[in-house]
């Protein structure tokens, strides 16, 4: 269920039956020991209960997704949909293709008993097929071994059925009167075009159009973004292994400056060397890196990184580790290249830090999600009137105002805060009285990451603000009385910043 289109073979393979008998003869057996059912499926069964609950009696499809082209013949790295991952465990490059679904199950007194779940998937490939030696998308010569549907069932505690199987699953007791279908349909092109045509076939939209069928996919995928807000606490954990190994990667980063400045094309440098140090501890990147020097810290999604650093700077650097479980960090800090900052760019760096101590301190529960990014932009307004930047004659409660102010987003533009987990912007479907306007509860991880980035074009800042960027961004898990910082071992305070550039990414001690 690939998007790659067929193309015309230009490779030389033996067709031969001789040769497929060759391939398949002479190999070692394979081992029967199958995996043990891992943390990360025991935690997926109980969110499954928890969709089962909010569908009851109707077949859910969450696929994983398959592989897409990069170019010609080469294809991006997997990574599952995130629902997916979320509902089976799997994360890394784990399954292309592959199809959960949550199949209803009728209990004894006719009523609805939860849901199965049953993994729709590839299995690993007999040695005397030709998929073993000649399939360069899933054989085994070409990608290595696949599980098989036994070690998967093992692995995930799921019911496993080849995919062949799929189509006919999906049309079973279809039909007018018969039960609901829904599938995530921006997962997978393929299987979303293949639930639709089941529909169609077995007459289940005479009763339920194509229209209302789609509302009903966006409320599953709504509901399974939704469910995200709060993690359970091995989501914690693995979000706190995500921010660890991230600092890490920023001690590395802040050791190579002088190798940046000194190679050229600095920006790329740093992109590089957090890179590796996150491909290294986990997945990769949980996103493109942010690594802007000078001005290309005014530009807010700066991902091209092909700059210089120079001393006098200051490096802007957005970045984050995904685990293999797909947990991503997402933290920023700026620093300056050689280990002092300016005047003005302690000036400007002070007022984003303080901005960000009062989002933290609204991180807490019973407060609004809104409420972090109120407590922090009042601040920066706060300063951007003091230094005379807002409009003549406009205060501060007429910036604040929602309709008709709003002035001081001239320099800061974007929220100061998202929710984080298996997607850097996590729960992006929830709807505004969920997200927005939610309420903060505990086990919910969320960035505080207010900034100030003044353009070295823009005339109404002063000369030695100019080309100015600066963000502060911590990732923090809500608690029962407050918040916990999950990356507080990374250096906030100018001073303690500073130190840390001077001492080649060693941080400072405590006290």
């Amino acid at each position: 269920m690939s998007e790659k289109q067929h193309q015309a073979e230009h490779r030389n393979r033996p067709t031969g039956e001789a040769f497929r008998a060759f391939m398949g003869q002479d190999w070692a057996p394979r081992t029967d020991e199958l995996p043990a059912l891992t943390e990360a499926a025991r935690y997926a069964a109980a969110r499954r209960e928890v969709v089962s609950s909010a569908f009851p009696g109707e077949r859910l499809v969450v696929p994983a997704g398959g592989l897409k082209v990069r170019s010609n013949d080469t294809d991006y790295v997997f990574r599952p949909h995130s629902a997916f991952a979320h509902l089976t465990g799997l994360g890394a490059d784990r399954e292309p293709d592959a199809v959960l679904v949550l199949e209803p199950v009728e209990g004894e007194d006719g009523l609805g008993a939860g849901h199965e779940p049953v993994l729709y998937f590839l299995p690993l490939a007999d040695r005397d097929s030709t998929e073993f030696f000649a399939d360069s998308r899933v054989g085994e010569f070409w990608v290595g071994a696949r599980p098989t549907l036994a070690s998967a069932a093992a692995e995930l505690g799921v019911t496993t059925r080849h995919l062949g199987e799929l189509e006919d699953a999906l049309a079973k007791d279809l039909g007018a009167g018969g039960l609901t279908l829904r599938v995530v349909r921006d997962a997978d092109r393929e299987v979303t075009a293949l639930v639709d045509g089941v529909r169609g076939r077995s007459g289940a939209l005479a009763h339920q159009d194509l229209e209302a069928a789609h509302e009903a996919d966006l409320a599953l995928a709504r509901s399974l973004s939704t469910q995200r807000l709060v993690k359970d606490d091995w989501e914690v954990r693995q979000m706190e292994e995500a921010v660890e190994a991230t600092a890490r990667a920023f001690d590395a980063v802040v050791a190579q400056l002088p190798e940046a400045v000194a190679r050229g094309r600095g920006e790329r440098w740093v992109e590089g060397v957090f890179g590796l140090h996150a491909r290294h501890a986990g997945n990769g990147v949980g996103y493109d890196s942010i690594a802007a020097a000078g001005e290309h810290a005014t530009t807010l999604h700066w991902i091209r990184n092909t700059g210089d650093l120079e001393p006098g700077q200051l490096l802007l650097l957005d970045a984050g580790v995904e685990l293999d479980s797909l947990y991503t960090a997402d933290v920023t800090r700026t620093v300056p290249v050689d280990g002092t900052f300016t005047p003005a760019q302690r000036r400007v760096y002070e007022a984003v830090l303080e901005a960000q101590e009062a989002g933290l301190a609204a991180c807490r529960p019973g407060n609004r999600f809104k409420d972090v990014h109120a407590a922090a932009i009042e601040v920066v307004a706060r300063y951007l009137l003091e230094w005379g930047l807002l409009p003549e004659g406009v205060t501060l409660e007429e910036t604040l105002d929602a309709q008709e102010g709003q002035f001081h987003r001239r320099w800061m533009v974007h929220g100061t805060s998202h929710h984080l987990g298996i997607d850097v912007h996590d729960c992006a479907l929830a709807l505004r009285e969920d997200y927005g306007d939610g309420e903060l509860r505990e086990g919910m991880v969320l960035t505080v990451e207010p900034g100030l980035y003044f353009k070295s074009e823009d005339l109404r800042v002063p000369p030695e603000l100019r080309g100015i960027g600066v963000r502060i961004e911590d990732d923090v898990v809500i608690t029962a009385d407050g918040y916990r910082n999950l990356s507080v071992m990374l250096p906030r305070t100018p001073d303690e910043v500073e130190a840390w550039v001077r001492d080649g990414g060693e941080r400072p001690q405590p006290g």
